[in-house]
Order: structure tokens, then C-alpha cells, then sequence
């Protein structure tokens, strides 16, 4: 039924006096039906206004569990949500907001296998991911199904939003023909992220999204939106359909979807960026050589401001300056290189091996592992 009864008519009485909405728009927003790829930091937002908005049909899909750690963003979860699976967490929430919203969950990570599938049922994907082989997974799912795919993305104060429709516009590779290198691009848990600015852009995402289900406005096909917190700035670049993309144009080689952590780089052809064998010791190897004494350099390669939040008490030089800071350090030492989880230490002991550099070696887990299995009190972020 996408008829309204008397208790909708009621809850969404202020979009029904718009005549941009009115009870047809309403009536289209409760039939619709709208897949949330991920129930984080974007994902957060775009289900609590979605789902008070009266969309018919949330899908959440997310393999991960509620951690301490995000919650200063993931405003949909709560402390007693935390060790909670994010889609069950999620789900809760959406029903006390509107019990009108029926909510279906995968607790599962999209893969070339099961995504075609899932968005079937679905009358459009946003995209709440924060790495790059699921962006180019969903774009091209949503290409191959023609569905709007509403892409977002956030990294410390600097967000941007756009609406991939297929047919209408570009597509995620007419904007990124090609991936970063792999580590060129830190996530979130190593570069970090302002709290409030995956609620500004969620909120522009949703918002597109609701344009598209009732036919208001215009979208942002064919156009970047790009949002920076500290300046409180929005600029709008014009994106255009490649005419040689291989996914959406008439020239189209890709038919079926591909490998897409192979594509990126994740696990193979980034070999020089990983810890050569035998060169990485996790925390309680770190442990017994400190409490043997042995000499070694313990290098951090984090910020200022991470290492004033918790430090082993190592040598600091950032992986961005320590190129050309290379001359603060003995080849002739051993080194356990350290950053918050590990990603940046591996790609400084690349850095050291390129200079030759023999006696290197990565901190499993990071300064993080070393708090969670070896010293409590020492803070976690």
C-alpha cells in the first residue's frame, strides 16, 4: 500500500503543504526503496533522515561492528551500541524514529558476487564507503543495473557529493578513470575526520536522494559538489561523460564486473609498499626486546598532535618529511618503525629500504595494538 493513512497524513503534514511534495511526493517517497552501501559515518545521517522522511525501504549492508572509536560521528549508534553489529545497531534506531520503515540488513561486504543481486531489489545505492575498490564495485553494479548512484566522500574537514545517473551524466570513472596508488590516500582511522562533517554531507546526500524519488529540483548530475568545513565553503566543479569510458560510454569494454582489489592494487602489484618478509614483529616481540634491552631505534611516523595523544616514547618524524629527513637516522641501527595501526609504518619501511636501509622492521597493529595487548592505560583514538 503507498496510499497514506491518517497517522502519516499526520507525521509528514509539513511536506504535504509544500507543493513540491504534496501527497503525490510523499506517496513516491514511501513506495521508494534505497540501498545504504555501508552504516558509518555517512551512513549515520542517511538513514535517520531517510527513514524520518518516509522512505517505504531502507537496505542497510555492513559486515562491521559498533567501536568507541566511532562515535563521534556515527551519530546513529550509541554507547551501549558499541561490540553491536552497525546494521543491527542502525536498524533499532531507524524503528523508533519511523516504524513505518521496513529495514532489511546484510551483514555482509558487497563483493562482485552478491552486489548485483542485493541492488536488484533497489530503486537507487548511496554510497557511504570509505575505500576505493567498493566505489568502483557499486558504480559499475549500478551502471550495469542503470540505477542513480549518489556518491559521497569525507577525509578531515573536506567532503564532496555527486549524483552518478546513468544515461544522464558521468559515472565514478568518468570523475576517477584510475585509483590512487596504493596507501597514497590514508582512510579515516590515520588522517581522521571532524566529527560533524559526514552529518553535512550524508544530509546533502540524502537530500539528492529525495530529489531524485520525487522529481523536485536539480540534481547534482554532471556536477561535484565540494565542501570544506574550515573555510565553510562550497564549490561546484562541471564533470562530464568520458567518451572513452570503458564502464558507461558507447565505447564500453567492461561487461561484467571485474576484480576490483586487484584493480586497486590491495593485496597484489603493491608488493614494494608491503613489509618484506620476515620484517615485521607484533607488540609482544616489541615488549620482550625493551625488556631485554636490546638496542634498536623505535621510530613514529604518526603527527605531532597524535604522538602529544599517546607515544611509546620513540623518534618522531612524520612519513611526509622523512625523505628529506633521512639524514636523522643510522643505517647501521635497527629500527622498529610504528604509526597508529600500521598502514603508515609499512610504507615508511618502503621509504628506508629505498635508501638503503636494511634492518627495518614494521609494528604490527601500530601504537593501537600496543594499547589494547600491552598497556591498558595507555590511550586509545
Amino acid at each position: 500500500m503507498t496510499t497514506l493513512n491518517n497517522e502519516e497524513i499526520l507525521r509528514y503534514s509539513r511536506h504535504l503543504i509544500m507543493p513540491e511534495v504534496g501527497m503525490a511526493g510523499q506517496e513516491k517517497l514511501k513506495a521508494a526503496s534505497v540501498l545504504l552501501i555501508g552504516a558509518g559515518g555517512l551512513g549515520s545521517p542517511l538513514a535517520l533522515y531517510l527513514s524520518a522522511a518516509g522512505v517505504g525501504r531502507l537496505g542497510l549492508v555492513d559486515f562491521d561492528v559498533v567501536d568507541a572509536t566511532n562515535l563521534h560521528r556515527q551519530v546513529i549508534h550509541s554507547t551501549k551500541s558499541v561490540g553491536m553489529l552497525k546494521v543491527e545497531s542502525a536498524k533499532a534506531r531507524i524503528n523508533e524514529i519511523n516504524p513505518n520503515v521496513v529495514v532489511e540488513t546484510y551483514k555482509e561486504p558487497v563483493t562482485r558476487d552478491n552486489i548485483l543481486k542485493i541492488l536488484a531489489n533497489y530503486d537507487l545505492v548511496i554510497d557511504g564507503t570509505d575505500n576505493f575498490p567498493t566505489r568502483y564495485l557499486v558504480n559499475d553494479a549500478a551502471v550495469m543495473l542503470n540505477k542513480p548512484n549518489i556518491y559521497g566522500s569525507i577525509f578531515r574537514f573536506d567532503g564532496q557529493v555527486t549524483v552518478f545517473k546513468p544515461k544522464d551524466g558521468p559515472c565514478y570513472r568518468c570523475l576517477y578513470p584510475e585509483p590512487p596508488p596504493p596507501g597514497m590516500v590514508p582512510s579515516c582511522a590515520e588522517g581522521g575526520v571532524l566529527g560533524i562533517l559526514p552529518g553535512t554531507v550524508g544530509l546533502i546526500q540524502a537530500t539528492e536522494a529525495v530529489k531524485l524519488i520525487i522529481g523536485a529540483g536539480k540534481p547534482l548530475i554532471g556536477r561535484l559538489l565540494l565542501y570544506n568545513a574550515l573555510d565553510m565553503s562550497f564549490r561546484e566543479l562541471k564533470i562530464r561523460r568520458d567518451p572513452n569510458c570503458p564502464m558507461c560510454s558507447d565505447k564500453a569494454t567492461i561487461k561484467e564486473l571485474i576484480d576490483y582489489e586487484q584493480f586497486c592494487g590491495v593485496g597484489r602489484g603493491n608488493e614494494e609498499a608491503a613489509p618484506a618478509a620476515g620484517a615485521e614483529i607484533d607488540v609482544q616481540t616489541l615488549k620482550e626486546w625493551r625488556d631485554q634491552k636490546r638496542k634498536f631505534v623505535l621510530l613514529d611516523v604518526r603527527e605531532p598532535n597524535e604522538y602529544e595523544i599517546a607515544n611509546l616514547g620513540g623518534k618522531l618524524i612524520p612519513l611526509g618529511t622523512l625523505a628529506d629527513s633521512i639524514n636523522q637516522l643510522d643505517s647501521a641501527d635497527e629500527i622498529v618503525v610504528h604509526c597508529k595501526m600500521g598502514g603508515r609504518s609499512a610504507r615508511a619501511q618502503a621509504v628506508l629500504n629505498k635508501f638503503g636501509f636494511k634492518k627495518v622492521y614494521n609494528l604490527a597493529g601500530g601504537i593501537d595494538a600496543w594499547s589494547v595487548e600491552i598497556d591498558p592505560s595507555l590511550p586509545r583514538y
